[in-house]
């Protein structure tokens, strides 16, 4: 919208991002004009509007600290008197200040953070905060990484049953242009900037996202997920070593799926980070390796996994032939170890007079 804004209208022109319910009325905002700069993939909704004491609180009701996500609570003497005919939502939503005065604090619903300025950034709803393998998740910090990533113009982010009792969260985007990353470009960007549970294991791009009447995303309209290996456009191909046959079978024993290619996704195939733990935590135990779980997002197919489990075997391989023949010198006595050096030098020079 700023970027339309700045396009089309002349540059004396102002652009206005306000937040506000139909409780309280408008709260803060923030004036955009043609030349000032935006520093974060969200416009930020600015500053608490005169006569508007505006918090951000906790679960317990505590005031947060700076950069640290709450509730918007707002304290004013002008706030809706409640709600028609329904005293007992009133009394549950408003409350009155214990000192008597004509002020009344509301909590909003919306949750955000303030910046080091004082800035104020709207994160979404409280009700879309979702637990992803017991870790609270705020599905607007997902979406705003994902849109800072550049490539993207739109995005929602749902949570979803995997089916064996565990959510997952999927990803829905408008690409700015086709040249959008896939899927697994799109995990080892937001690696670097979110924890692996708040990372979306399913991407789906769109041409559009549905709206309400509203013009807000219609969530409950998105295209559910199909994860089954039948579906991805990923030819199936069988394993050819027998490393890629363990790994095959422990990939599909994992994400409870009958057949799985030796070039299909982990994560596309419904894997989230759950899941990733138990394969590698198999992986190691199979083949006797140390690898981070991070492994499987830098390689998220059998094939992939395979050449780095080739890696890992041939290095280690080498180590362990280094560490003998190291016990090897040890363990000879000062003489040994002279005729040794001795031998060397004279198959050295034997061999510089033949040349």
């Amino acid at each position: 919208d700023v970027d339309l804004f700045r396009k089309h209208l002349p540059q004396f022109c102002v652009i206005v991002n306000r937040l506000g319910s139909n409780e309280t009325g408008t709260i803060c905002e923030y004036i955009i004009d043609a030349s000032m700069p935006i520093p974060e993939p969200v416009v930020p909704v600015g500053y608490p509007i005169q006569d508007v004491e505006l918090r951000l609180l906790d679960d317990d009701g505590k005031a947060v600290g700076e950069n640290e996500i709450g509730e918007f609570s707002v304290r004013s003497q002008y706030l809706s008197p409640g709600y028609w005919n329904n005293p007992a939502l009133t009394e549950a939503s408003f409350t009155a200040d214990p000192n008597g005065s004509d002020y009344v604090t509301y909590r909003i619903g919306d949750l955000g953070r303030r910046l080091a300025n004082g800035c104020l950034m709207h994160l979404g709803r409280k009700d879309f905060q979702v637990k992803i393998l017991g870790n609270r998740v705020e599905i607007s910090e997902v979406e705003g990484a994902l849109l800072s990533l550049g490539n993207i113009k739109e995005t929602a982010v749902v949570d979803h049953d995997d089916g064996q009792g565990h959510k997952r969260l999927v990803a829905y985007f408008v690409p700015v242009d086709e040249k959008v990353s896939r899927g697994n470009e799109l995990r080892l960007a937001l690696a670097r900037l979110l924890p692996s549970y708040m990372i979306p294991t399913t991407f789906i791009a769109m041409d559009k996202l549905p709206l309400t009447g509203m013009g807000k995303v219609d969530r409950r309209s998105l295209p559910f997920p199909d994860i089954e290996r039948f579906k991805l456009k990923t030819p199936l191909v069988e394993p050819r070593t027998s490393q890629e046959v363990i790994l095959a079978k422990l990939w599909a024993e994992v994400l409870s799926l009958d057949k799985v290619g030796i070039h299909d996704n982990f994560f596309d195939l419904g894997g989230h980070s759950l899941a990733a733990s138990r394969v590698i935590s198999r992986v190691i135990q199979t083949f006797q390796l140390e690898l981070p779980v991070k492994a499987l997002f830098d390689a998220p197919t059998v094939a992939e996994m395979a050449a780095i489990i080739t890696q890992n075997q041939a290095k280690q391989g080498s180590d362990a032939e280094l560490a003998q023949m190291l016990r090897e010198v040890e363990a000879m006595t000062e003489d040994e170890a002279r005729k040794q050096l001795a031998g060397e030098r004279a198959r050295s020079s034997s061999g510089d007079r033949n040349e």
